[in-house]
């Protein structure tokens, strides 16, 4: 009985570790098992084309090249087809330059390897993406497709199994408690990490160079990243 609660408390703390590093104000963020919700939710192909209109999105796959500590090379393919918003949010966000120079903040590897976060131009956990001409941070949906669904669901974590895992080598989206918070802050896993399945939005994988993230340590920076291709996907 000893170990599952260690193992509990390990998920727990890891748990906490990651959503401490959402976008949502200090004092609204709390460590917290995430709520599960009915596993017959679903949404409508018809809704989702028309759902968050001000938001970009990706109809279809594109490549970021992300160069780190200096001249490190880092090639990310970003999953529109499974995860358009989230997708398209980090694809937009690359576009502007706006992780031009910005830091990882946060690194988890103890008690065992779990994250590599960055995209907070505050750099301490706690900041977004603020469109110009705007006072507050641009928000984007909790956004899971389900294995063998048309379309994803949005706003709500789901226990079924999501057709983007926590792969090790995975990008998702960091939040803070609250299912919409995520605003620029991404993470890389540095492991299969199967109990953020279904809370957190992956979007996309690295398909070169993965050993980097091994190497990554809290404040180095991101030297820059661009599409490289399927620019033409963005969608504004």
């Amino acid at each position: 009985m000893q170990k599952p609660f260690q193992q509990l408390i390990v998920v727990s703390f890891l748990l906490g570790a990651l959503m401490l590093g959402g976008c949502d104000s200090p004092r609204r963020e709390q460590a917290a098992t995430p709520t599960t919700s009915p596993s017959t939710a679903t949404t409508s192909p018809d809704t989702t084309t028309n759902q968050f209109p001000g938001l970009p999105r990706l109809n279809g796959k594109a490549t970021v090249l992300m160069t780190v500590k200096g001249n490190k090379q880092i090639t990310i393919e970003l999953d529109g087809n499974n995860a358009p918003i989230s997708a398209g949010n980090f694809a937009d966000l690359v576009q502007k330059g706006f992780y031009n120079g910005l830091s990882f903040h946060r690194v988890v590897r103890q008690p065992q390897p779990f994250v590599v976060q960055g995209g907070d131009p505050k750099g301490n956990g706690s900041g977004g993406y603020i469109p110009a001409g705007s006072t507050t941070e641009r928000r984007i949906p909790l956004e899971i497709k389900l294995r063998g669904a048309t379309a994803p669901i949005y706003s709500q974590t789901t226990t079924d199994v999501p057709e983007l895992q926590h792969k090790r080598g995975t990008i998702a989206m960091a939040r803070s408690q609250a299912p919409d918070s995520a605003s620029s802050q991404f993470y890389f896993t540095l492991a299969d990490i199967a109990f953020l399945d279904g809370n957190y939005a992956v979007f996309g994988k690295i398909t070169q160079g993965l050993e980097i993230i091994d190497t990554i340590q809290q404040g180095d920076k991101i030297t820059s990243a661009k599409v490289t291709q399927g620019i033409e996907n963005l969608k504004k």
